[in-house]
């Protein structure tokens, strides 16, 4: 799509009347003390992670300037929160969490005043004025089958399951925010006990996973960004991923790459190697097998990654990874790969059989630089 096309559709928004004229993002951003410098600075980021080319930085901020044109409804299904945590940093708020939680969120019940029946009412009069314009985002796995029943919300127990199909009915564009809501998450691993489901169970739509336990805001914020400029969803990988989030290993950009080509290993916590940054695929590490770029956004304030804290990672943004990452703190290369892991270009094209390959030669090159390495020594 080219600038001109992006151009006409950010001038479409513009007509659009603001949901909450009274807090639109520039005065939210003033009143949370981002001069226009900060702003540019983080539009640029976002352009970067987009894989936009720069030129396209100054629409990608338009857009986010017209976000407040978008109703998003935000709903809890099976789940800890976490994904909100994610987004929603009330200590520090981020640029990402003033477009959700100042401007265009219609409802979200951790952040929401309105509780019981009017809280109920309240989603249900947003996906009536809203029908066919709004953006569906949905945290947590859902109990399906004989036990729907395992979440029902509201004083008149409406199951989650109830919940969710209507709302993804009427939504412009659905998003399964979290591992939970795109995969089942710890809900659905064995022997899952409510039969929970991923959010693409519940509908025949298209469902853009944002995986992760849980994901960054920017991979969050990212895919609505995607929407204003394109009016379109992104690139999708086979589970459904963007890829422009999550288009590359763990182990593709990881800080300690260079230990791990080295045969520089962690072989337990607290050893030598791990004070000097060693590579933990030794002690379970699944950067190989996982599509996130966790190493590039980080979380806290972007300060650290589990990596880089000292754990290695388990593989959260993975489909079953409860099931098949475990142990966390073993590697796979003692079990088979089970089908499932990773989806790139390659899985698109060439199949599963390509990533278990790549698992063996990642475990035979760390025996050999692991061998030349202690033979050096």
């Amino acid at each position: 799509m080219t600038l001109q096309h992006m151009e006409a559709r950010l001038n479409e928004l513009e007509q659009m009347p603001s949901i909450k004229p009274e807090l639109s993002i520039p005065k939210a951003l003033e009143e949370a003390g981002f001069s226009r410098r900060d702003f540019m600075k983080w539009a640029g980021a976002m352009t970067a992670f987009l894989a936009l080319p720069s030129t396209f930085t100054p629409l990608v901020a338009r857009a986010a300037e017209l976000a407040d044109r978008v109703p998003v409804i935000w709903l809890h299904m099976a789940e800890c929160t976490g994904c909100s945590e994610s987004l929603l940093r009330s200590d520090t708020p981020t640029i990402d969490s003033l477009i959700f939680d100042h401007i265009s969120l219609e409802y979200h019940e951790t952040v929401m005043a309105a509780s019981g029946w009017q809280a109920e009412e309240i989603l249900e009069d947003s996906i009536k004025k809203h029908k066919g314009n709004y953006f569906l985002m949905v945290e947590g796995g859902i109990p399906t089958g004989d036990t729907e029943n395992y979440l029902t919300i509201g004083p008149h127990g409406k199951t989650g399951y109830q919940h969710a199909k209507e709302a993804c009915d009427n939504a412009k564009a659905i998003l399964a925010i979290g591992t939970c809501s795109s995969f089942g998450g710890i809900q659905a691993a064995n022997p899952n006990p409510s039969n929970a489901k991923p959010l693409s169970a519940v509908t025949n739509k298209t469902v853009i996973n944002v995986p992760g336990c849980p994901p960054s805001e920017k991979n969050i914020v990212g895919n609505i960004l995607q929407f204003l400029l394109f009016n379109e969803a992104p690139a999708l990988d086979v589970y459904n991923r963007p890829k422009w989030a999550y288009g590359l290993r763990i182990h593709d950009l990881c800080e300690r790459r260079g230990h791990f080509d080295a045969g520089e290993f962690v072989q337990s916590f607290g050893d030598e190697g791990a004070k000097n940054g060693y590579c933990l695929y030794k002690v379970g590490c699944k950067g190989p097998y996982t599509f996130n770029n966790c190493s590039k956004e980080r979380f806290n304030s972007h300060t650290s990654w589990p990596i880089q804290a000292g754990h290695g990672c388990i593989g959260c943004s993975e489909p079953n990874f409860w099931d098949t990452m475990r142990p966390f703190e073993e590697p796979l290369h003692g079990r088979p790969l089970a089908f499932g892991y990773g989806s790139d270009a390659l899985a698109d094209k060439i199949g599963v059989g390509v990533l278990c390959l790549t698992g063996v030669a990642i475990v035979a090159h760390a025996a050999l630089a692991s061998m030349k390495k202690n033979k050096e020594g």
